[in-house]
């Protein structure tokens, strides 16, 4: 979408209009502003997620082929289950973290061609909008979302409060939007409704049901998402090597959403108490209680 409908070199100016206007419908969607502690929360959320997130996509979009960028952003799920450790305390899925490297290589093997290059501010753009990402991810978990509010309001706060972040920087750098053709307003409007308001909202709701990082693993359906449009919308073909990377990212977007089987608990020793993360449960089992063994007898 960015690369064939907007105009180039323009990061800042696409990057608000995908944000502000979708962020004010919202907020007259649902009819309510942030109270108390989420303003500042809202601000670093917004900040993170759209006023800076947005213009490195975008950077990265242009300076970058496709496929390359679209390999950086698959990165994230890796990094939330870093982040989760260090931010949430929890202990760390290697179920999820090899899961998220197949991801990965999956997705390189779908969009990376012979004809991928590197871009030095591209490459940094892509893994900054990653990292910006996955804190998004992980500070969303910590901090829930105030009762009462839906995932349009929240989402809404965040679009808002990024193009008003947006805003003098996109005047004073880019000056005032131009080159706005009937295919860049089409772009423009399902950047910011679909790819927006739609997206986030269901995003935002996604987190609050569902673990941070088998929730992070869903990234891989953008890239694969836009590989699939390829070959629909512009005729392209798939190989036989991209085919089997298709296939790979799939699986590993499958196994990320399960959790790990554990071990049945022994009748000689009681269960080891697990710690909160991947494997949080941690009560002593009822069967391990029904067949404890007798203790030493006593003498009378």
């Amino acid at each position: 979408m960015t690369t064939e409908l907007l105009p180039p070199d323009r990061p800042l100016t696409a990057s608000l209009l995908r944000a502000l206007p979708a962020g004010l419908l919202a907020l007259l969607i649902a009819q309510c502003l942030p109270h108390g502690h989420w303003w500042w929360r809202s601000l670093v959320l917004g900040t993170l997620n759209i006023g800076a997130f947005f213009p490195l996509l975008f950077l990265a979009a242009e300076r970058l082929p496709g496929g390359v960028a679209a390999t950086f952003g698959a990165v994230q799920p890796l990094l939330v289950t870093l982040l989760v450790v260090v931010v949430l305390s929890e202990r760390l899925c290697r179920w999820r973290l090899l899961w998220g490297g197949l991801g990965v290589v999956g997705v390189g093997m779908v969009v990376l061609g012979p004809a991928a290059a590197l871009d030095g501010l591209g490459v940094v753009a892509g893994l900054a909008g990653a990292v910006c990402m996955a804190f998004v991810v992980v500070l969303t978990k910590r901090w829930g979302r105030p009762d009462g509010v839906g995932p349009v309001g929240y989402a809404g706060w965040q679009l808002a409060v990024g193009g008003v972040v947006l805003l003098l920087p996109a005047i004073l750098v880019e000056g005032p939007p131009t080159g706005l053709d009937a295919g860049a307003v089409l772009g423009h409007l399902w950047l910011g409704l679909v790819g927006g308001l739609v997206a986030y909202g269901l995003w935002f709701d996604g987190l609050r049901r569902l673990p941070v990082t088998a929730t992070a693993l869903l990234g891989l359906l953008s890239p694969l998402t836009a590989a699939l449009m390829g070959v629909v919308v512009l005729g392209q073909v798939f190989t036989w090597t991209q085919l089997g990377g298709y296939g790979l990212a799939l699986a590993a977007l499958v196994a990320g959403q399960l959790e790990p089987r554990r071990r049945g608990p022994s009748l000689t020793s009681p269960p080891a108490e697990s710690g909160r993360g991947c494997l949080a449960g941690g009560r002593r089992s009822i069967l391990w209680e029904a067949h404890r063994p007798p203790g030493p007898a006593t003498l009378p």
